[in-house]
């Protein structure tokens, strides 16, 4: 099926070279200790692989209206920046100054409705998410609406994991939104067996709660409307200006997550499987995994996620990186 022009998609990446001196020499002007785990130095080593992505998107998404391609300033020296679906955009592009400099991925991602230009309709990526088989645009936006798994879940407090950021986004969602009135009025949606069976079992379970414990999230791409974002920033502007006027991550801040929770807390969404997509945490069996996969696709978009936890990284990434020159061996249009 063709998709609907009318209806463009666009992508929007954002990235980090870690490795930039004239970004590290202004990131430690400002004091970056008070999320220790989120800006440590393990956020920023570069898995060189960035080129495997447009690649990607090239061979399996070439229905893309536009990519927005979000950056501090620095540039893969092998980008080709005339491609005429390529738009770069620098934070000083679209964040507010009040805001800049930021090093808080939240910052960059709760202002990208300010993107000029970006479509109705996006895909959001981090540089870990990569399409592993053909997508079509349907498979992210149907009748106008993202696609979306739609799940209760209680919201994880482990170390190091991003449970205080869940638990600000839904003191937002359970001021604004009744559980059982959302559940009960798209009950064909939190029901539908493409939820997968443990979801639609934990929808069940939950149910009697009156509030949102939480949401399912499978940390992969999220399809957002532009409408949603300048939705909450008109409702909640305190509260996401609060979280930009941190310069980095910080407990308490909302997240882009808070975007997600509301088009499921609206009804704004229709269901996806949640095969879909899935999450690698790239270490011990997991990392077997994620080799077969890539190698003989099971899940349409994968993660591949890196933490303080992942051990032999040099080995690891030149495995992925391997694999990745034997699934995409040839340069992209989005390559010099």
């Amino acid at each position: 099926m063709k998709p609907d022009m009318n209806k463009p998609i666009d992508f929007v990446m954002i990235w980090v070279d870690g490795s930039d001196p004239e970004w590290r020499k202004e990131k430690a002007q400002y004091d970056g200790s008070v999320v220790t785990s989120s800006n440590s130095e393990v956020r920023y080593r570069d898995w060189d692989n960035l080129q495997y992505w447009f690649r990607s998107v090239e061979k399996y998404a070439p229905w893309v209206n536009k990519i927005h391609f979000v950056t501090w300033g620095h540039l893969p020296p092998w980008l080709d920046t005339t491609n005429p679906k390529l738009n770069i955009v620098n934070h000083k592009d679209y964040i507010p100054k009040e805001y800049l400099p930021t090093f808080s991925s939240h910052t960059i991602e709760l202002n990208l409705h300010r993107i000029e230009g970006l479509a109705e309709q996006f895909v959001y990526f981090n540089d870990d998410i990569f399409l592993n088989k053909p997508v079509k645009p349907e498979d992210f936006f149907k009748d106008g609406l993202p696609l979306d798994v739609g799940a209760i879940n209680c919201i994880y407090f482990g170390k190091d994991s991003a449970g205080f950021f869940h638990a600000a986004d839904l003191v937002i969602i359970n001021s604004h939104f009744k559980k059982k009135q959302v559940m009960k009025r798209d009950w064909k949606k939190w029901y539908h067996p493409k939820n997968g069976y443990m979801n639609v079992t934990k929808n069940i379970l939950l149910y009697p709660w009156l509030w949102f414990p939480g949401f399912y999230n499978q940390h992969v791409s999220n399809n957002f409307l532009k409408s949603t974002f300048e939705k909450v920033w008109a409702e909640e502007y305190e509260t996401l200006h609060e979280t930009c006027l941190h310069k980095f991550r910080k407990n308490g801040d909302v997240n882009q997550w808070i975007m997600k929770y509301w088009q499921l807390a609206e009804g704004n969404f229709n269901v996806r499987r949640g095969d879909f997509a899935f999450c690698y945490h790239v270490k011990n069996k997991n990392f077997r995994r994620l080799c077969e996969d890539l190698k003989e696709p099971q899940h349409s978009i994968i993660c591949i996620n890196d933490n303080a936890r992942t051990d032999d990284f040099e080995g690891k990434k030149q495995t992925i990186v391997d694999i990745f020159e034997t699934k995409f061996p040839h340069k992209s249009s989005f390559e010099k």
